[in-house]
């Protein structure tokens, strides 16, 4: 080998050996040790502060931030280090009820609709923010095989239509439990919407099996909605309990009554007083406190009595203090005296 070739590849070494120490890495290791570097590189404390580094906002992306300025008809909020998201024209006003009360420093969570725009803000939706939130809890709702008790709102031909936190979900007939499936002999069309309409109104205990975003779906079930949790809420109560509730609805057939977070009871109609109750909706409006009694509990439904709460009255006016007549045979030979003195909850405003 000529001297100058030997310079030349003494120099190139020189500048190898240069390069492996500022990388940190000693010279003189094999092709192998050094191509293998990268992956050290990439799994290294550099690695770990990029892995941990947050992520730009994207589209769809729910985000949070302080309030950092208030202008007429817009709203800046602070998404640091990522630039100011800014509410403002359309979305400014669909949210203008909630913005109105906004102040510098609170904290408000809302969704990417457009990234920089002319003027270099993100502009954010607080009602679309809203709904991916709302969206969010009935997929975990869903995962988790929730159990809501939630009033029917209408009817068609295909099932029932319930609302669950503002957003419209379809409940199939098909999905309905047996207790409540239209039995329809020859499954004509007309007499199976007929059965669906006399549920409209009435609280249906589902679970959402479908939740899409994306497609506005949301689809609920009647079947399988025993929980563990409902369950564990059940065995509290013992019939012959006497407890005080919370009238959270009004229908034609009874009133239901709040026990606790979680579990509710009904009061059918049957049980409201032992005088004749033309309608439950005069009787009772939601969010009265009532006192009722337990008198079944089956497959984790609760059934409660207001009326029993108090002696029967017929009993009382049936009944001859002389020969002790029965109430049937009293009823026979003297009607007259068998009418029941109202009870407390009878003294009560009804229909007409």
């Amino acid at each position: 080998m000529s001297e100058t070739a030997a310079d030349e590849t003494s120099v190139v070494a020189d500048e190898n050996s240069e390069m492996e120490e500022k990388e940190g890495l000693p010279s003189g290791l094999p092709d192998e040790a050094l191509a293998g570097s990268g992956a050290l590189a990439k799994e290294g404390p550099m690695a770990e502060l990029i892995g941990t580094a947050p992520k730009r906002p994207m589209l769809d992306d729910v985000v949070e931030g302080p309030v950092v300025a208030v202008g007429r008809a817009r709203v800046f909020v602070d998404l640091h280090p990522f630039g100011t998201g800014i509410i403002y024209g359309r979305e400014y006003l669909s949210a203008r009820e909630t913005l109105k009360n906004v102040n510098i420093g609170d904290t408000i969570a809302a969704k990417v609709v457009g990234e920089d725009n002319e003027e270099g803000y993100i502009e954010l939706s607080l009602r679309e923010a809203r709904q991916a939130l709302i969206w969010n809890e009935a997929e975990v709702a869903a995962q988790k095989k929730t159990a809501f008790e939630l009033p029917v709102a209408e009817a068609n031909k295909g099932g029932l239509i319930i609302e669950w936190n503002g957003l419209p979900g379809f409940l199939p007939a098909s999905q309905l439990a047996p207790a409540h499936y239209p039995r329809v002999p020859d499954g004509d069309k007309d007499k199976i919407f007929a059965e669906l309409k006399k549920l409209v109104g009435t609280r249906l205990e589902v679970v959402i099996i479908t939740a899409n975003p994306k497609e506005q779906k949301l689809i609920f079930s009647e079947k399988g909605t025993g929980s563990p949790e409902r369950a564990s809420l059940v065995e509290k109560y013992h019939v012959g309990d006497t407890v005080e509730g919370i009238v959270t609805g009004a229908t034609e057939f009874g009133v239901f009554v709040k026990l606790e977070e979680g579990l509710e009871g009904l009061v059918h109609i049957s049980e409201m007083d032992w005088a004749l109750v033309e309608n439950p909706k005069t009787r009772y409006k939601p969010g009265e406190t009532v006192k009722v009694k337990v008198i079944e509990i089956k497959d984790d439904k609760v059934s409660l009595s207001i009326k029993t709460l108090v002696d029967d009255p017929w009993k009382a006016s049936c009944t001859s203090p002389n020969s002790g007549t029965s109430r049937n045979s009293a009823l026979v030979s003297n009607s007259a005296k068998c009418t029941p003195s109202p009870s407390p909850s009878s003294s009560r405003k009804t229909e007409g």
